[in-house]
C-alpha cells in the first residue's frame, strides 16, 4: 500500500504514534515520581504514640478521642499504676508517654540512675492521705500519737501514698517512723485495682523495726486477726468495705481533717505524674509540651462538665455543692498541673522520701522534669 498517497494513513500512524509516546512517558513519569509522592503521603501522616493511664473524668478526652496531641495521632492504653510502673522500669518500654507513680519514679532517679524517662507536670491522680489510716476500733486509738510503739501494718512500705502518709504523720503530728513497729504484709486485699507492685514500691530503709505480717494473710486479714493495731494503706481494706464494725478510720470525719490541712499547708497531695521515653521527646522536640496541653484540655472538659452539667448527671445528691465548696477552699483550679503551683507539694514529697531513707538524695523540680516543660503553666 503506498501510504504517501493516502494522508489519513499517514496521520492515523502519527497518532498511534504519539498515543505510545505518551503512555510511555506517563508511564515513566509515574516511576520516577511515585516514591516522591510516597514520601509527601507519608509526610502528611502524623506520627502514632501510645498513651497509657486510668481512665479518669480528667483524662476522659484523651482516653475517647475527643482531645488530640497536636501534631500526632495517639492510641490510648488503660492499665493499673503497678503495671505501668513495671512496663517503665523493667518492662519493654514500648510506650511513649505513660501515667507513673511520682514517689516509685523518684527512687528510680535517685537511686539507681534510671534516666529512661522524664517527667512532665501533669498530675493524674491526687489524693488526700488522712483518710488511709484504719484502725481496730478496741485498742484505745483516737489520735495518731496513740499509734507510739503499736504494730502497723501495710501491704507495701515505699509507695508514693504511704511516704506521704508518713511524712504527714511526722510533721504535722510528730508520729516518727521510728515509733512504730511496721508489719509488711505479703498479699493486698486492693491487687486487684494497683495491679502488680515494683520493686521501688517495696523499698524498706534501714533503722526500722519492720517485720514481715503471717504468711498467706493480706493486710485486711491481719487487722481484722489482731496482728496489728493500725493499718497504713492507699485502698479501703476489704474488711473495713465489708462494714466489720472491729474496724474504723483513725480520723472518721477525714473530709473535714484534710481541709484543715490543705488550709494550713498548701498542700492537695500528688500520686502520678505523667512520663515520657527520652528518646521520643529528643527526635520530637515539640512532643513534651503537646502532651501537657493534652491533658490540661481534657482537664478543662471535665471543668466544664462540672460548671454545666454534673449536678444533674452525677449520681450524689450534693454534687453541686460539692464542687462549689471545693473552689471555696482549694480555688477555681483545684486540680493545677504546671511546676508554680505545685512546687510546694513536690517539695515535700521530696524531703519526706530523703528524712525516711528512701532517697539517696533530696530531689528537685530540675532533676526529674523534662527541661523543655519547667516553664510550662495553665492558662484557666
Amino acid at each position: 500500500m503506498n501510504t504517501e498517497a493516502d494522508p489519513g494513513m499517514n496521520r492515523r500512524r502519527a497518532i498511534a504514534c504519539l498515543g505510545k509516546t505518551t503512555l510511555a512517558a506517563t508511564g515513566l513519569g509515574l516511576a520516577i515520581n511515585s516514591p516522591l509522592r510516597a514520601q509527601n503521603r507519608a509526610k502528611s501522616v502524623s506520627p502514632t504514640i501510645t498513651i497509657a493511664g486510668y481512665k479518669f473524668d480528667r483524662t476522659a478526652g484523651l482516653a475517647d478521642g475527643r482531645v488530640k496531641v497536636e501534631g500526632f495521632d495517639h492510641k490510648f492504653e488503660a492499665a493499673a499504676i503497678g503495671d505501668m510502673n513495671t512496663h517503665v522500669f523493667s518492662g519493654p518500654r514500648t510506650r511513649e508517654v505513660t501515667e507513673i507513680g511520682l514517689h516509685p519514679f523518684m527512687l528510680a532517679y535517685a537511686n539507681e540512675s534510671f534516666r529512661d524517662y522524664s517527667l512532665l507536670p501533669i498530675f493524674p491522680l491526687r489524693l488526700f492521705r488522712h483518710k488511709s489510716i484504719f484502725i481496730r476500733t478496741d485498742r484505745g486509738i483516737t489520735a495518731p500519737i496513740d499509734l507510739k510503739g503499736r504494730k502497723v501494718g501495710t501491704p507495701g512500705f515505699s509507695s508514693t501514698s504511704l511516704t506521704w502518709l508518713r511524712g504527714i504523720m511526722q510533721h504535722e503530728y510528730g508520729l516518727k517512723p521510728t515509733d512504730v513497729e511496721w508489719v509488711v504484709s505479703n498479699k493486698d486485699s486492693s491487687a486487684d485495682v494497683g495491679g502488680k507492685v515494683s520493686k521501688q514500691e517495696s523499698m524498706v530503709p534501714k533503722g526500722l523495726s519492720v517485720t514481715e505480717g503471717t504468711t498467706g494473710k493480706d493486710e485486711s486479714q491481719l487487722l481484722v486477726d489482731g496482728e496489728v493495731d493500725a493499718l497504713f494503706h492507699a485502698a479501703e481494706p476489704k474488711a473495713y468495705i465489708e462494714g466489720n464494725p472491729i474496724i474504723g478510720r483513725l480520723f472518721p470525719d477525714f473530709r473535714q481533717t484534710e481541709r484543715a490541712y490543705f488550709k494550713k499547708t498548701g498542700i492537695f497531695p500528688i500520686m502520678h505524674a505523667v512520663a515520657i521515653r527520652n528518646d521520643i521527646a529528643k527526635d520530637h522536640p515539640a512532643l513534651p509540651l503537646a502532651i501537657c496541653k493534652a491533658y490540661l484540655e481534657a482537664k478543662q472538659l471535665t471543668y466544664d462538665f462540672f460548671r454545666k452539667t454534673a449536678w444533674v448527671d452525677v449520681s450524689l445528691p450534693w454534687i453541686a455543692q460539692e464542687i462549689e465548696e471545693t473552689r471555696e477552699t482549694m480555688g477555681e483550679n483545684f486540680w493545677s498541673y504546671g511546676i508554680e503551683g505545685n512546687r510546694n507539694t513536690l517539695n515535700a514529697l521530696f524531703r519526706y522520701s530523703h528524712e525516711q531513707g528512701l532517697a539517696k538524695r533530696c530531689l528537685t523540680v530540675d532533676d526529674i522534669l523534662h527541661p523543655s516543660t519547667l516553664d510550662f503553666e495553665e492558662d484557666v
